[in-house]
């Protein structure tokens, strides 16, 4: 009998063939942006950012790929999920690192999400854009 258990979660080459996949995309398009990617219990495995991105925009990243990863959803499908319930809004409202912001994808392989893509900087709809052109890249599948 096993007490253990094995738990799939994205390489350190793939986590940064991810984040210099969505940066070019961001680059291409004119968009400033941080880009985070975590393993599936929240923990930092790569990051990058463009020359002029705020500051406090990495922060973001970083706490929408750890959303997007523990939770094994997008941000956005958390994001309204929450409008959708005032006590689930005031409880996630409290919790550190969760962030409700479009712009965090998980990233699944072979139906496992083996970890989570944050992309803050730019509009919402451009950062979730950038998102899931850079899992699809690599063949992965975005949640």
């Amino acid at each position: 009998m096993s007490h253990s258990q094995s738990k799939p979660q994205i390489t350190p080459a793939a986590a940064r063939q991810i984040v210099d996949v969505a940066l070019a995309h961001a680059v291409r398009n004119g968009w400033e942006v941080a880009v985070a990617v975590v393993d599936p219990y929240g923990y930092l495995v790569a990051f990058g950012r463009t020359d002029h991105v705020a500051p406090p925009i990495g922060e973001f990243a970083l706490d929408k790929a750890y959303t997007a990863g523990t939770l094994r959803k997008s941000t956005k499908a958390l994001g309204e999920r929450m409008i959708s319930s005032p006590t689930l809004s005031l409880g996630l409202s409290t919790r550190e690192r969760l962030l409700a912001w479009g712009g965090g994808v998980a990233i699944f392989e072979d139906g496992a999400c083996i970890g989570g893509l944050g992309v803050s900087g730019a509009q919402e709809h451009e950062d979730i854009s950038c998102a899931e052109e850079a899992i699809r890249r690599l063949g992965l599948i975005p949640g």
